[in-house]
């Protein structure tokens, strides 16, 4: 099993007529994902061909390789024609609100949103929309959502990893990618970048309550990072409701003080919000943290392996 994203998932693509759209296409396609469409407004009525080195049951329509993908003028045709109830959003900060607006109005049950550089008050707004029509919504400022074997949605390399038992949730895309390739051999059910902006859809706690329903899933690795109090309140929860064991890294054990590092979320003030003050949360809760993205690794293997 997986969490949010499975293989019968039927994904539409946002700005897939645009270089990174383009790109990323390709690359879900070539890593099973369903994709069934594309939307455009100014591009109706035509399609795109994308090549596939490999893939999966990847379209409905498959010829030596290559695959051929309808683009719509609205999402909302597009769900009609094509029946697809995930949307991947690869459009610029200034247009970005009103697509995932665009998608959560056309009844859409999940929201991937890559693009980073959105303005707080455009994710503020549109991460309540989604919260109140039951959406879920993935980002923005995220890499998106992996089930290894089954379908890829976002800008994740599908090849570092394969299915396994265990499942990921982190704020940093390529701390994602590192924790995927060190645990490979042993394989995940989803990875999920939830962003690492001050407001996103799904939260850790999201993440972790739906990796403790799933039977499949083992043991869960949690990445967070310096700035906010998302990984405190992660810790609360586990103490209360998680039985399966947790490992987890806090990004930014070093990290000069008053100083964004790399994420707009990621700033801490005094000595709220520090890697250590997350660090010794979790730990306070029985959770296992690595002070290294190696660590815990090693901490994950040693779990799972005994």
């Amino acid at each position: 099993m997986s969490i949010f994203l499975h293989a019968d998932s039927r994904v539409i693509v946002q700005g897939m007529t645009g270089g990174e759209g383009m790109k990323h296409t390709t690359r879900m396609l070539s890593a099973g994902t369903k994709v069934v469409g594309g939307v455009n407004p100014r591009k109706a009525g035509t399609s795109v061909t994308f090549t596939v080195e490999g893939y999966g049951p990847a379209a409905d329509t498959v010829t030596g390789g290559e695959v051929e993908v309808p683009v719509y003028g609205t999402v909302a045709e597009a769900r009609a024609e094509t029946d697809a109830n995930v949307s991947v959003v690869f459009v610029p900060p200034a247009f970005t609100k009103a697509a995932v607006l665009e998608a959560i109005d056309a009844g859409m049950e999940t929201v991937v949103v890559i693009t980073e550089g959105v303005p707080v008050a455009d994710s503020v707004e549109f991460v309540a929309r989604a919260l109140e029509a039951g959406v879920r919504l993935i980002g923005p400022n995220c890499p998106g959502i992996i089930s290894p074997g089954q379908s890829n949605v976002g800008i994740t390399p599908a090849d570092i990893t394969g299915p396994g038992r265990i499942g990921l949730v982190s704020k940093s895309g390529t701390l994602t990618y590192q924790l995927m390739y060190e645990l490979r051999d042993l394989g995940f059910t989803t990875c999920i970048g939830i962003g690492g902006d001050p407001v996103v859809g799904t939260t850790h706690i999201d993440a972790l309550e739906a990796f403790e329903k799933d039977p499949d899933t083992d043991l869960v690795v949690m990445i967070g990072e310096i700035g906010g109090d998302a990984e405190e309140r992660a810790a609360a929860w586990i103490s209360e409701n998680m039985t399966k064991p947790v490992v987890a890294y806090v990004a930014g054990f070093t990290a000069p003080e008053g100083k964004t590092m790399g994420h707009a979320g990621a700033i801490v003030s005094g000595s709220v919000g520090t890697a250590a003050a997350k660090a010794e949360a979790l730990e306070a809760v029985g959770v296992k943290v690595g002070r290294t993205p190696s660590q815990t690794a090693l901490l994950a293997r040693e779990i799972l392996q005994g």
